[in-house]
């Protein structure tokens, strides 16, 4: 921190006044803040946490950044140079716990918030939600114990403005309860941006195992929960089905239309792990194998046709070592005939980017 002309006003140039530590300066604080960076090139960002010593816990964008004491104060913290166009999910690590904001008013779950520079295109559709408040979940609850991939679940269903085409939500739970996708569906419905759709959200017990090119999870999709779902009284199309994946969940979506072509014929994947293989995980840099991984490998052997399929790609600006993966596979699918849309997030490998792709890549998939 550059130090300041007057000690009672020590971020100043941040719009923040008082002496860190007071009452009167933690009544009218805010984090964080963002001021264009020195020379020009991204963002200087200032956090503040009122307590005892923390550092900012980043997802995927950044190591851990240690948090400096003001004084002899409870205030700590942190300038940060964020680059140009970055939306991040970030927690404060004491100790063993980790805290969402208290001085932010966008959350992701009770212990994450999600910084944005000025820069970051707006997400519309997505309230602002903060730690403690508490996320609708849809009333239609289906008990799913699955004698394909064993175990039993809950899965949640949702129809939107009445419903519509089905949309498969991967990782359901995450958006149910980090990311408020049924309100922000609902907001996108009712601005014309997209039809009325009927949500599945899918949740996960084993990422890897389920995820993985295996058809299990797919089988279990199209004998079990597909009926289940046709049997709740929720009104739906199944015909019309959008898978919707990030990570694991992409790469698990791209299977499924590659060897479920009857089943899916519509995707948005977002940030997709096409650089797994069957054994990348034992690796110690599962990203430093061949590029494009299993996948794109199938592609290049088997040169499927892929003309029936719609899909849409998007991956993070700030995620690299992603992105040779991502244009290669991108390239063969659209080369194998599939309507293709590919986009760019203002993110890292992060929920907190995906979520305006979800929504305008579902819409795209549908149209």
């Amino acid at each position: 921190m550059r130090p300041a002309a007057d000690t009672g006003n020590a971020f100043a140039e941040y719009a923040l006044s008082g002496e860190p530590g007071t009452e009167a300066f933690w009544s009218a604080a805010r984090s964080p803040v963002s001021l264009p960076a020195d020379d020009g090139d991204g963002w200087r960002t200032l956090f503040l946490w009122r307590g005892s010593r923390a550092s900012i816990g980043f997802e995927s964008w950044s190591d851990p950044v240690p948090l400096t004491r003001w004084a002899y104060s409870d205030c700590w913290y942190a300038e940060v140079r964020m680059p140009a166009r970055l939306r991040v999910t970030y927690q404060f690590l004491v100790g063993e716990q980790a805290y969402a904001d208290p001085l932010n008013p966008h959350g992701a779950g009770g212990d994450r918030s999600i910084a944005a520079t000025p820069d970051a295109p707006a997400q519309p559709h997505w309230p602002a939600v903060g730690a403690d408040d508490t996320l609708p979940l849809p009333g239609t609850r289906i008990r799913w114990a699955s004698e394909r991939l064993g175990g039993r679940r809950t899965v949640r269903v949702h129809a939107v403005a009445g419903g519509g085409p089905l949309v498969l939500l991967l990782d359901g739970d995450d958006w149910l309860h980090l990311h408020p996708a049924m309100t922000a569906f609902e907001s996108a419905v009712a601005a014309g941006e997209m039809e009325p759709v009927t949500l599945v959200f899918l949740p996960s017990k084993d990422r890897l195992g389920e995820f993985g090119c295996d058809p299990a999870l797919w089988e279990a999709v199209r004998d079990e929960l597909l009926p289940l779902v046709a049997g709740s009284g929720v009104p739906a199309d199944p015909e019309r089905l959008v898978v919707a994946g990030q990570s694991l969940g992409g790469l698990s979506a791209m299977y499924a239309a590659l060897d479920f072509p009857g089943l899916v014929s519509r995707v948005a994947c977002q940030s997709p792990s096409f650089w797994w293989t069957p054994d990348a995980m034992a690796s110690k840099d599962p990203l430093g194998g061949p590029v494009g991984g299993t996948m794109a490998a199938r592609l290049r052997a088997e040169r499927p046709d892929l003309s029936g399929l719609r899909i849409a790609f998007d991956v993070g600006e700030h995620e690299p070592r992603m992105l040779p993966h991502c244009e290669l596979t991108e390239a063969l699918v659209e080369e194998a005939g599939a309507t293709v849309r590919v986009s760019r997030a203002a993110a890292g490998h992060d929920r907190a980017g995906w979520r305006h792709a979800l929504l305008r890549d579902v819409a795209w998939a549908l149209s």
